[in-house]
C-alpha cells in the first residue's frame, strides 16, 4: 500500500499520523521502520513438590529507527502515542543528520505462513496447567526411589508483530511460544546429579500436554541422571571426538554460527572475515540457516524488519559461500538481506542474528562413524557453550558423554568439556553421519545484550584433534 491507513493494534494511533511521522524521520536516509510490539507470555515453575513460582507478563510499545550508511537512530517506548512517536522520530533523526539520503528499497513480499497465530496460553485453564505440573512431579518420583529433586517448568508467549514503512508498506505476525521442561536430582550414596529433558516450538501448549510427551521427557531426564550417577571422571587431553546429532548443534552455532553474521564481518571481526569463497571446513560438510522450517522454535515467517525469511547456505562442501544478513549489513556489503534482521523486542535495534542453523547429513551411519574413534570421547548432551568471535575459540560442557576406545562406547564420563576453534574443528571434520536431526525445541542465543530463540542441528559427526578437558587426576 502506499497511504492506506493500517490498524496492527488498538490504539488511539492515528496510522496517517504515524506514517507521516515515520516519514519526517527517515528523510534523507537510507532505510528506517516502525516497529510495533503487543506481547504476553507467562510461565509456572513446580519444583520441590510445589509451585515455586507463576508469572504472566504483558507489554507493548514501538521502536522508531532512521539509518544512514553505519549509523542507526533509534527511539522507543511503550507509549503508542502520536507524541510519544514524535519523540522517537526527533531521536532518530540525529542519525541521518542533514539527509541526502535515498531510501533502499522495501523488502520482498511476505512468503507463506510457518506456523498458526492461536494463543497458546489459552490451550488450557491455569489449574489444568498446575495440575499437568503435579502429575509430573508424582510421575518421576514414582519411576525411581533415587529422585529427591523434580523441576518441571511450562512457558507460553504470544507476540504480535507490525512493521510500517516509509513507502507505506505494512508486515505484520503473531508468533506463538511454547515450552516444557523437566528436571530431576538422583541420590545414591551420598553423590547427587541431575538430568534435564525438553521441547517445544511455535505452537500451542495442548501437544506438550499429552501423556505421552511429557512422560517421554521425564524418563529422559532420568535417564540422563542415572548416566551421569555413574559417571567416571573424564580425561584430558587432544583426542578426537564423536558428537552426536541434534542439540550437540549448539557446538556449531557458537563455533561457526556467529563468525558467519554479516556485522561481525563488514566490520572484519570475524574469523571469517574476506573468506568468502575459500575453503574453511573439510569437504563434505554444508552449513544452513533456515527460518522457514513449521513450528520451529527459531522460525520466523517475516523477519524484524519485514523482510521473509529464508534458507541461507553458508558453508557448502567445505566452502564459505555466504552470511546472514539483516538491510543495513546486507546494503553496506553490496548484498540483499536474507531475512536474518532479529531483535528481542521493540526496545531493541535489529541486527543479523540466526534462526534455525544445522549442518546438513552425510552419507555414513552413525554406528561407522561411532567405529572410526579409536581414543576418545563421545559427547551426546551439551549444557552450552561460549565463543570469541574474533577467533572463533569455544568452550563446551558436556553434560552426557562417554569413553570410546577401538570404536567400542564404554563407560560414560563426567566433567568433560570441549575446547578449540571453529575453523580448525570444521576443517578436522573426519566423518558426517546420514542422522541429522534438530533440536527439540530448547535454544536461546544471546547477542549485545539482546536473546532471541533460535534452533540448532547437526547430524553424528567424528571430529579430529579436539581438546578436552577433564575431572580425572
Amino acid at each position: 500500500m502506499t497511504d492506506a491507513p493500517f490498524r496492527p493494534f488498538e490504539t488511539h494511533l492515528d496510522p496517517y499520523a504515524a506514517l507521516a511521522i515515520l516519514r519526517s524521520a527517515v528523510a534523507g536516509a537510507d532505510d528506517g521502520e516502525l516497529f510495533l510490539e503487543r506481547r504476553r507470555s507467562e510461565a509456572l515453575v513446580f519444583d520441590d513438590g510445589r509451585i515455586r513460582n507463576a508469572s504472566y507478563d504483558a507489554s507493548e510499545g514501538f521502536g522508531l529507527r532512521a539509518v544512514r550508511g553505519e549509523v542507526s537512530g533509534y527511539g522507543h517506548s511503550t507509549d503508542l502515542s502520536e507524541a510519544a512517536l514524535k519523540r522517537a522520530a526527533e531521536t532518530a533523526r540525529l542519525a541521518v543528520g542533514g539527509g541526502g539520503g535515498t531510501l533502499a528499497l522495501p523488502p520482498r513480499g511476505t512468503n507463506r505462513q510457518l506456523y498458526g497465530s492461536a494463543d497458546p496460553m489459552l490451550d488450557a485453564t491455569f489449574g489444568a496447567k498446575v495440575g499437568l505440573l503435579k502429575e509430573i512431579d508424582a510421575y518421576a518420583r514414582a519411576l525411581d526411589p533415587r529422585i529427591v529433586q523434580v523441576s518441571a517448568t511450562l512457558a507460553a508467549s504470544h507476540q504480535e508483530v507490525a512493521i510500517l514503512r516509509p513507502e507505506g508498506g505494512l508486515v505484520t505476525d503473531i508468533r506463538p511460544m511454547s515450552r516444557l521442561n523437566v528436571s530431576v536430582i538422583v541420590e545414591e550414596s551420598g553423590r547427587r546429579e541431575s538430568g534435564s529433558a525438553g521441547g517445544g516450538g511455535r505452537t500451542g501448549l495442548l501437544g506438550l500436554m499429552t501423556t505421552d510427551h511429557w512422560q517421554s521427557l521425564t524418563a529422559e531426564a532420568l535417564r540422563i541422571a542415572l548416566v551421569n550417577l555413574s559417571a567416571e571422571a573424564a580425561p584430558a587431553g587432544v583426542m578426537d571426538v564423536v558428537v552426536g546429532p541434534g542439540w550437540p548443534g549448539v557446538l556449531l552455532h557458537e563455533a561457526v554460527g556467529h563468525g558467519l553474521e554479516g556485522d561481525f564481518n563488514r566490520k572484519k571481526t570475524s574469523a571469517f572475515a574476506g573468506l568468502m569463497g575459500q575453503r574453511v571446513a573439510a569437504p563434505g560438510v554444508t552449513v544452513v540457516d533456515d527460518g522457514t522450517i513449521p513450528d520451529r522454535r527459531g522460525s520466523i515467517t517475516v523477519d524484524d524488519e519485514g523482510t521473509p525469511s529464508g534458507r541461507t547456505v553458508l558453508i557448502e562442501d567445505g566452502i564459505l559461500v555466504g552470511y546472514m544478513q539483516d538491510r543495513q549489513n546486507g546494503r553496506l556489503m553490496g548484498v540483499g538481506s536474507t531475512g536474518n534482521g532479529r531483535r528481542e523486542s521493540h526496545a531493541h535495534i535489529p541486527m543479523p542474528r540466526m534462526t534455525n542453523t544445522y549442518m546438513l547429513g552425510g552419507q555414513a551411519s552413525p554406528a561407522d562413524v561411532l567405529a572410526g574413534l579409536k581414543d576418545g570421547i563421545y559427547a551426546v548432551g551439551f549444557s552450552g557453550g561460549q565463543v570469541d568471535i574474533t577467533n572463533g575459540k569455544f568452550v563446551f560442557n558436556c553434560t552426557e558423554a562417554y569413553r570410546v576406545k577401538n570404536g567400542v562406547v564404554g563407560a560414560a564420563v563426567k566433567g568433560a568439556t570441549l575446547i578449540g576453534d571453529g575453523a580448525t574443528a570444521l576443517k578436522n571434520v573426519r566423518a558426517i553421519g546420514n542422522d541429522l536431526a534438530l533440536d527439540p525445541g530448547i535454544g536461546n542465543c544471546g547477542k549485545a545484550g539482546q536473546w532471541v530463540p533460535v534452533g540448532v542441528g547437526q547430524p553424528t559427526m567424528l571430529i579430529g584433534g579436539l581438546t578436552v578437558g577433564g575431572s580425572a587426576a
